[in-house]
């Protein structure tokens, strides 16, 4: 299994990002897709994720608005659209893949089975 996160970089505040991931080894279509990121000295926090079908999403307050999950089952790729990026975004971003959710979408009844090596995103002031 293998789940290839791409897109990092360096771009200014205010502008935008995609991410995308590239996963392998698995039956995609059966997976609930996350992104999940580390800033510089922080724990890791959920950013958002996306049902199999991609018909629902949650994204964390902090990034409600600005950023948009996206999937391609067809072509096993999850991407984030990151707009309007502030310093704060800085990070390293996971990609992760769960077939266990019970219950409702949310990061709270997630047990993700598998992670990506992460993509550096950083904001400039």
């Amino acid at each position: 299994v293998q789940l290839q996160a791409s897109g990092g970089g360096l771009v200014q505040a205010g502008g935008s990002r995609r991410l995308s991931c590239a996963a392998s080894g698995i039956t995609f279509r059966r997976y609930v897709m996350a992104w999940f990121r580390r800033a510089p000295g922080k724990e890791r926090e959920f950013v958002c994720e996306i049902s199999e079908s991609g018909g629902r999403t949650v994204y964390a307050d902090s990034v409600k608005g600005r950023f948009f999950i996206s999937r391609d089952n067809p072509k096993n790729t999850v991407s984030l659209q990151m707009n309007n990026l502030k310093p704060e975004d800085t990070a390293v971003y996971y990609c992760a893949a769960d077939n266990k959710l019970i219950g409702e979408l949310g990061p709270e009844n997630n047990e993700f089975d598998y992670w990506g090596q992460g993509t550096l995103v950083t904001v400039s002031s």
